[in-house]
């Protein structure tokens, strides 16, 4: 009898029962040709784990006890249970290069995806979270029950920094909360950073003396990480109370480090999603957005994006709201998701944006309720009157849905949100 070559069936045991502190991983995965489902499941559990290619002359008994066992197949759906041993409390970079690491590259997988991940309450609890979240967030702008609202100048790149804090200047007094850098400004030559800080602190204060409202700014400090808490420490300086960062890009590591440095500064983190995409689009392979949105709630970004359903960038109704109730609620029922106690992590603000204009508005926060962001952005600066009627047309729009009134209707006595709908309707973005 010639002697096993490999070991990957010892990773698999559909009638094991996890432990209530083992982390669950849910895949969808499509095995190589020639490769059955219980091949590839024990591929993935292995390689995500204690495994490797071929059997060993010598194991410490150790490995029996902390290596990951696929205990449920249903179709094209695997669960892995990992024991917490596995893990180093606190390292989210570690965390993802066992569950979301090797096991992308493996030949035996034609698709894999990262669905969701349960998260032991142990394991929770060595991340902080949100120092802020959405209570925090609402006290920093005193915005008690309707969305916050905010917008980026448009285009996304090409003001310097005067028009860029003009067009801010106009978006706050038509009464939005929040203007944003888009993902792809932090400091190119005609717009430096320090100059649009400068500028958009001295307008802000115009626009909030003016207004009587707490009016701040979404200011991107994307960059390398050192120079990223350079960029945060003046934000403070100059009297903002949030930084932005394009989290995916960034990634864990130094966004974990910017939680503990804007928390430091008082600063909530705005975390934009950019390149989510080339993780989440396909719907076989890659990594969910509900996943990375899972993950940033519990580094400690404040808000961040989920996407629109209806605007004019990907994800369905379902998929919108399974990631912003994630967010928002203090645990998860188990269901298409795993089930998750997220303890004494804060609850997080959903972001809504990409295509949006007041005749939408209500179709957003019927998706997604009040506890959310609106970013509003060339559906305000696109207003046949201009950025300041935008912004007061979106206003009013969001007026009209809290009170249950037709956007129609109420844009009889409204004229910006009339002269909104007569350009845009109820058009969506493609």
């Amino acid at each position: 009898m010639s002697e096993k070559i490999d070991w990957y069936d010892e990773f698999v045991d559909l009638g094991y029962t996890p432990a209530k502190d083992e982390l669950i991983c849910l895949y969808y995965f499509e095995p190589a040709k020639g490769m059955s489902e219980k091949e590839a499941a024990g591929r993935i559990a292995s390689e995500s784990s204690a495994g490797t290619w071929t059997t060993l002359h010598k194991l410490p008994e150790r490995v029996e006890r902390i290596k990951a066992r696929a205990f449920h197949i249903d179709g094209k759906y695997v669960k892995v249970a990992y024991p917490l041993d596995l893990w180093e409390p606190g390292n989210a970079p570690q965390l993802l290069s066992g569950i979301a690491g090797n096991i992308f590259g493996m030949k035996a997988l034609q698709n894999l995806k990262l669905i969701d991940a349960s998260l032991p309450k142990k394991y929770i609890k060595s991340y902080k979270g949100a120092h802020h979240g959405i209570t925090g967030i609402r006290d920093l702008l005193k915005v008690k029950i309707r969305p916050v609202t905010g917008a980026v100048p448009k285009p996304k790149i090409g003001f310097s920094a005067a028009e860029h804090a003009k067009i801010a200047y106009e978006t706050w007094m038509g009464g939005f909360d929040l203007v944003k850098d888009d993902e792809n400004l932090t400091s190119p030559s005609f717009n430096r950073f320090e100059d649009r800080v400068a500028r958009m602190a001295k307008l802000r204060d115009r626009a909030e003396k003016e207004t009587g409202q707490q009016k701040d700014a979404l200011l991107n400090i994307t960059g390398e990480t050192k120079l990223m808490i350079q960029r945060a420490k003046l934000l403070h300086e100059s009297g903002f109370r949030f930084a932005m960062i394009d989290v995916v890009t960034c990634g864990t590591a130094a966004v974990q480090t910017l939680r503990d440095e804007c928390s430091d500064l008082g600063l909530a983190i705005h975390a934009h999603r950019a390149m989510h995409a080339a993780f989440d689009r396909n719907p076989k392979h890659g990594i969910s957005m509900y996943f990375l949105a899972k993950l940033m709630r519990l580094i400690g970004v404040d808000e961040i994006h989920v996407g629109t359903a209806i605007g004019k960038l990907v994800g369905t109704k379902k998929e919108v709201v399974d990631i912003a109730d994630m967010l928002r609620s203090p645990s998860v029922e188990p269901g298409t998701m795993l089930e998750q106690d997220w303890g004494t992590i804060k609850p997080v603000l959903p972001v809504s944006s990409g295509g949006l204009h007041p005749g939408l508005v209500p179709n957003v926060m019927q998706i997604l309720g009040n506890d959310c962001t609106l970013l509003v952005s060339g559906g305000i600066h696109g207003h046949p009157k201009g950025t300041r009627a935008g912004a007061m047309a979106a206003m009013q729009a969001i007026e009209a849905t809290m009170d249950g009134i037709d956007l129609k209707q109420y844009a009889v006595n409204h004229k910006e949100l009339k002269q909104a709908l007569e350009k845009w309707k109820y058009f969506k973005p493609r």
